[in-house]
């Protein structure tokens, strides 16, 4: 295992220098500060104790863990980095966006770099390795989502099981009895992603508690294969007079295609939505269970922040704190009945 001594011989420098480096209690300069980073990152070292013992002074940083694939845009991942940027601010942070694919060797080198103070994962997966690393290191973190193997460190999430349930719940309620559920796409499900498999829970639940047929059928993230399984869902005999969509964010082009169907929403195919922006139904005041962005996003800062003892939210000793946001169908959200009764 590489010492602070590898570190500082292989940058040209002094242990107290790399020290310094780690901590940010001195000014270095940047070719120095270089490279001891690179140093650090080629010997893979990573101190046993936390970066709390490390730092005498606190970066003020939050690192938002935010992995993404190039070319790919996900209006979800923007607005919780702005409400979680918003959310820092108010606690005196600045957030750093870590976006590589790489998850635990970018969460290695935030431990190692003395970055940041505290991270944020998003798109957390069933098992993330990433959390098991930061939990390994010591360093603090908090899940926006939850980790199965990782119970003891702090989250916040939409209960996305009883979200969907709700959603189909009150859909069989409105009167409709052949209802196709969009799930989570099929990427996301093989990542294994908690709210994909968590949507799935939901929809095998209100399908055990009903006599309606409740179809699921996986999306995608790509548009043509979205329009070809929507297709195939709605010519389905008897046809579905719902739809209730966990996958939003190609919502524009999925009511484009109900369109060309020839269907007219509400008054041929009922479409809910589960975890929708609230400032943005598709468009139209289409009947929804809102992700609450805001919430989630302030919750999971006073998290972060409570793991290195910003606010005192999680005293020593005792277990990190969970928050598991109940959902609820929007305001002035009603669900219409099918137009002619099903055969």
């Amino acid at each position: 295992m590489a010492t602070i001594k590898d570190v500082a011989q292989r940058a040209g420098v002094a242990p107290s220098t790399v020290s310094y480096v780690l901590s940010g209690s001195r000014k270095i300069s940047e070719e120095t500060r270089t490279a001891v980073r690179a140093a650090v990152e080629e010997l893979g070292y990573h101190p046993r104790a936390s970066a709390r013992t490390l730092r005498s002074a606190r970066s003020n940083v939050l690192a938002l863990a935010v992995p993404r694939q190039p070319g790919k845009y996900r209006g979800t991942d923007g607005t919780f980095a702005i409400d979680i940027s918003d959310a820092a601010r108010d606690h005196g942070y600045d957030v750093v966006l870590i976006t590589d694919l790489n998850g635990v060797a970018a969460m290695r080198r935030v431990v190692g770099s003395g970055m940041a103070d505290a991270a944020v994962l998003m798109a957390v997966e069933e098992r993330d390795q990433r959390a098991a690393a930061l939990r390994e290191k010591e360093f603090p973190v908090a899940l926006l989502g939850r980790s199965e193997d990782e119970p003891g460190l702090p989250w916040v999430d939409l209960d996305w099981e009883a979200a969907v349930a709700l959603a189909l719940r009150e859909t069989v309620a409105a009167g409709h009895r052949h209802i196709v559920f969009l799930s989570s796409a099929e990427h996301e499900i093989a990542s294994r992603r908690g709210y994909a498999l968590r949507g799935l829970a939901g929809a095998r639940l209100a399908a055990r508690g009903s006599t309606a047929d409740i179809r699921v059928v996986p999306s995608s993230g790509e548009p043509e294969k979205l329009a070809r399984a929507l297709r195939e869902a709605l010519a389905t005999r008897p046809a579905p007079t719902a739809l209730v969509v966990q996958h939003l964010i190609l919502l524009p082009h999925l009511l484009d295609e109900i369109a060309a169907a020839g269907l007219r929403v509400p008054e041929d195919l009922a479409v809910v939505l589960v975890g929708s922006f609230p400032d943005d139904p598709g468009g139209r005041p289409l009947p929804r269970i809102e992700l609450p962005v805001t919430e989630m996003s302030a919750a999971v800062v006073r998290l972060a922040l409570g793991a290195v003892g910003t606010d005192g939210s999680v005293p020593p000793g005792e277990q990190p704190p969970h928050r598991l946001i109940t959902p609820l169908m929007a305001t002035g959200s009603v669900i219409g009945p099918p137009s002619e009764p099903s055969s």
